[in-house]
């Protein structure tokens, strides 16, 4: 276990921009089937989601055409590089990071690894699935120590000269990578990654599927040094519900409902719905308010399975997609809540935290094959 953070032995660094919509700008299926079907040629999102472009076919179908597209673009916006890790500083107006770009054994995953969110089975066989059948990386993990200090000055000290990749995302934001190959550099780095027990921040499902698919993983490790967490709401689509009836149903399962004109940012304990027809603020029992959310207003109150077709995750700043009946949005977890649950050995619900900034998926792809 003492080396399970390392190099990245084949990669590949873009040499351009990324072709296509931007990969981490989508959060609900039907967004990124619509996305595909605007764009319909090459792009690293019909890699990642073949099955959603128009005709896909399953996913299974679908991956053999993925692959040969990824082979396309590896030849034509990339560069091949070899046994490298990459300092990486993002900065936006949702905070700013600066880590490692590597790559962590999923045996580390338990051990030296800690998810912090429950996940979804089938999202993670999918992207097990995706996994084994591209050999490829192509978006990264964010995990952050849970102690310890110094990884952020060493990876300042490593950004020297000028970066291997500079853009700036749709966001607004700045991403810029450097490229540290084998020598002292490189194993001070891999030996602060390696210092403390990791947090996955963000890609819980990343993690999941890496570890389910036995491939390593790709991994942003950082510890900010301004990380922010936003809320991550819930829609209800496809059902018809109108906000009455909504009301009724959270009233019958003994909730406390106000229906009000207009919902500010909700206070902790309490879900602001906004519907068609009305607006409602629901008082929660105690607990976490997203588990209260998946078991009690959605589950039992309203018979929707929270992994089904008809309730989707909507991270704060998203528009709620096409058909959305209701956005029931919660306030955001503190940090010190992750950290208490870490602790304790226990996960967050599912979707419940979103850590920014985000790594930008594209920038350096990883081969987890040989």
């Amino acid at each position: 276990m003492t080396e399970w953070a390392r190099a990245i032995g084949t990669g590949w660094v873009l040499d351009g921009p990324v072709t296509g919509p931007e990969v981490d700008e989508f959060a609900d299926p039907g967004e990124i089937a619509a996305a595909l079907a605007a764009a319909p040629g090459d792009s690293l999102l019909a890699v990642q989601h073949p099955h959603r472009r128009p005709g896909g076919g399953s996913l299974r179908e679908a991956l053999p055409g993925a692959r040969a597209m990824l082979d396309r673009l590896r030849e034509r916006d990339y560069r091949r590089v070899h046994d490298v890790v990459a300092p990486y500083r993002i900065a936006g107006r949702d905070g700013t990071a600066a880590g490692v770009l590597c790559l962590v054994d999923p045996s580390a995953v338990g051990a030296r690894i800690r998810h912090s969110e429950e996940v979804y089975a089938g999202v993670v066989a999918e992207r097990a699935t995706a996994l084994r059948a591209l050999g490829c990386a192509t978006s990264a993990a964010m995990l952050v120590p849970v102690s310890g200090e110094g990884l952020t000055t060493l990876v300042a000290d490593a950004m020297a000269g000028a970066p291997a990749v500079d853009l700036t995302d749709g966001g607004g934001r700045s991403h810029r990578l450097w490229l540290t190959g084998p020598g002292a550099e490189q194993d001070r780095l891999l030996a602060a990654v390696r210092s403390a027990p990791l947090l996955v921040a963000d890609g819980n499902h990343r993690v999941a599927a890496a570890a389910e698919a036995g491939t390593p993983l790709l991994a942003l490790v950082t510890a900010g040094p301004d990380l922010r967490i936003g809320a991550i709401h819930r829609t209800i689509s496809g059902t018809g519900l109108a906000v009455h009836e909504l009301a009724a149903a959270w009233r019958h399962a003994g909730l406390a409902v106000r229906e009000v004109s207009e919902v500010d940012a909700p206070a902790p304990g309490t879900v602001a719905v906004t519907a068609r027809d009305g607006a409602l603020v629901v008082q929660l029992p105690g607990g976490s308010d997203h588990a209260v959310v998946e078991n009690l207003l959605l589950g039992q109150a309203l018979g929707l399975d929270p992994e089904g077709p008809h309730v989707h995750a909507l991270p704060d700043g998203h528009a709620p997609g096409p058909g959305t009946d209701a956005v029931l949005r919660l306030a955001p977890v503190p940090l010190s809540e992750v950290l208490a649950a870490h602790a304790e050995g226990r996960r967050m619900p599912r979707k419940s935290t979103y850590f920014t900034p985000k790594p930008r998926s594209g920038l350096l792809l990883a081969s987890l094959e040989g």
